[in-house]
């Protein structure tokens, strides 16, 4: 490095392209940076928001042998241009089902706070989550009782008032069937 400054192939002068000292005048005129999470969340409306987010459940098969986890995806989509801001009930930001059986437990597992928070999705975002049901229904604390042969609809909503009919829920069916080989 002392080369270069001993060989004045740098030069100190005020040209516009050589180095010189900080000015400490002049502010600095960069853009500032906005929230659009929060920006949306003021500007758009509240059925527009909802109406651009969709949600779907889906499942490797439609039908699973008795005893076999069964996994399935919760994918929610932002298909708007511009970012969504959700507001939920609670830090709870959404929840799943089998036949309306929240987690598939008739014993209640999450007490939220009855604190309201929100859910954010940037624009054109697509949120995943995989979770897996093990054909059981939990009935006490310590007692599980499985699934019988048959049709479930597994579920998944946004915590919000009334999700279904802000259209912020989505479902599959599987079908239970002993005879199925895994």
């Amino acid at each position: 490095m002392r080369r270069i400054y001993e060989s004045g192939a740098i030069r100190r002068d005020e040209g516009p392209f050589s180095p010189s000292e900080k000015d400490t005048e002049r502010r600095i005129e960069a853009m500032r940076s906005i929230n659009s999470s929060k920006l949306s969340r003021l500007l758009l409306p509240n059925g527009l928001s909802r109406r651009a987010i969709s949600i779907d459940v889906s499942t490797p098969r439609d039908e699973y042998p008795l005893d076999a986890a069964i996994p399935f995806r919760v994918t929610m989509r932002n298909s708007m241009p511009f970012p969504i801001t959700i507001p939920t009930r609670s830090p709870l930001l959404w929840t799943w089902d089998v036949d309306g059986v929240t987690d598939a437990s008739h014993v209640t597992l999450h007490d939220p706070p009855d604190e309201p928070d929100s859910l954010v999705f940037d624009r054109g975002e697509r949120k995943q989550f995989t979770k897996q049901w093990q054909q059981l229904f939990r009935v006490s604390d310590s007692e599980w009782e499985p699934a019988e042969p048959g049709e479930y609809t597994i579920g998944a909503e946004l915590n919000v008032e009334n999700a279904v009919e802000k259209g912020l829920r989505g479902e599959t069916t599987v079908r239970l069937d002993p005879d199925t080989e895994a």
